[in-house]
């Protein structure tokens, strides 16, 4: 490490709040899928900022439409209407084939915003406020407090008790668990389509299909979380859309605006108009120009460049190579995962592969202790996938 890179992480230490254990390297800039460190240092990311990067890093005309609308207007405010906000709703619209949509800063905004909505939507029906959720064990929606309260990992929780209340948990992928769960108070049932920080856990076709039913019979409200498996990552715009469920609100954010921090949550018609009104939700950023010029442009370039496309051809290659690893190392226990977002399951604790990978210019990350994810930007080739192989191999031998 330079005494550059280490002056500027001392310095760090001293000056942010330590809220993350960081990787002991100071980023720079990125260039399509590599970043690069302050000494110059080029890494082949398959982390993506956390599945954000879709387009990859410096994408010309992502950047410049981001120079032009800095040049016009960066925010105004939710009082006045603004071009970009609009054309960026109708293009979401049209890839979810949901129909109302709030633009939020963050995915955990995005979550609050759907658990109000939901709530809302139950008070209307008869006047009262003890209404439920039902979440997901080992799922993770975000770290405000009604996001964190549907977190079904009581690790992240316990420290900040009491949560928002009223929230009931059960297993993914187990009909039964959920439906032991419901009552004549539950106004809606959350999940992630793929949890994601649990484990790379895909829900099944099975599930969410009696889900569905389930809530359509009782009126019960399905909030999808597609933060972080949604916008492409899973080979579908929105991962159920494999399904072919259709929740009735939807969360989304992260490659939603590929670096730029804007979330959003999505609902039905139905819900749209028996939930929240003028007066009931807002935001001073969400939804501004810049954001919103972010994330029309980021729906022109999946549709241009034929994202989805490039991730059905490479997510299967992807799956070949990571299990040539599972058959050639005993303490890798298997793969799972959908598109291009998978996870290597270890037998031990990750921390020692990942360091050993970013020296030798990998980076990746975990999603619990013993298990490798990979969520890549959405534009790699088979040839970064050999790369990336290669690098990972050479650091397993040595375990």
């Amino acid at each position: 490490m330079s005494e550059k890179m280490k002056s500027y992480i001392e310095e760090a230490e001293k000056a942010l709040l330590h809220t993350y254990n960081r990787y002991q390297i100071v980023l720079e800039k990125g260039d399509g899928v590599y970043l690069y460190d302050i000494d110059g240092k080029k890494y082949l990311d398959f982390v993506a900022g956390i599945a954000v990067f879709a387009l990859g890093y410096n994408n010309k005309e992502y950047n410049d439409t981001l120079k032009a609308q800095i040049d016009k207007v960066l925010h105004t405010s939710n009082y006045y209407y603004n071009v970009p906000a609009i054309e960026a709703a109708k293009k979401l619209k049209e890839v979810s084939k949901m129909d109302r949509v709030f633009f939020t800063n963050s995915g955990a905004e995005a979550v609050e915003g759907a658990l109000k909505a939901a709530r809302k939507y139950a008070f209307l029906k008869d006047g009262k406020t003890d209404h439920e959720i039902i979440a997901m064990n080992h799922s993770f929606h975000g770290r405000t407090f009604g996001a964190l309260s549907v977190t079904g990992n009581p690790h992240y929780r316990e420290a900040f008790e009491p949560m928002i209340g009223n929230i009931k948990f059960a297993d993914l992928n187990d009909f039964e668990s959920v439906l032991s769960q419901v009552n004549d108070k539950t106004c809606a049932i959350i999940l992630e389509t793929v949890q994601g920080e649990g484990g790379i856990y895909p829900a099944t076709e099975e599930f969410l299909t009696k889900v569905r039913k389930l809530c359509d019979e009782r009126d019960i409200l399905l909030i999808l979380d597609e933060i972080q498996c949604g916008m492409g990552r899973t080979g579908y715009m929105f991962a159920w859309q494999k399904y072919g469920v259709k929740p009735d609100i939807m969360t989304t954010a992260k490659a939603l605006g590929c670096g730029v921090p804007v979330g959003a949550f999505l609902m039905t018609e139905k819900v749209g108009a028996n939930s929240l009104v003028a007066g009931d939700h807002g935001t001073t950023y969400g939804g501004n120009p810049f954001a919103c010029a972010a994330v029309g442009k980021v729906l022109d370039l999946f549709k241009q460049d034929n994202i989805i496309e490039n991730v059905n051809e490479v997510a299967p290659y992807l799956e070949e190579r990571l299990d040539e690893l599972v058959g050639r190392y005993d303490f890798i226990t298997c793969r799972r995962g959908m598109g291009l977002m998978q996870g290597l399951v270890f037998d031990r604790p990750v921390a020692d592969v990942i360091n050993k990978a970013l020296e030798n210019g990998l980076i990746l990350i975990n999603a619990g202790p013993n298990i490798i994810r990979f969520v890549p930007p959405l534009v790699i080739t088979k040839e970064n996938v050999d790369d990336m192989i290669g690098i990972l191999d050479s650091c397993l031998r040595s375990i």
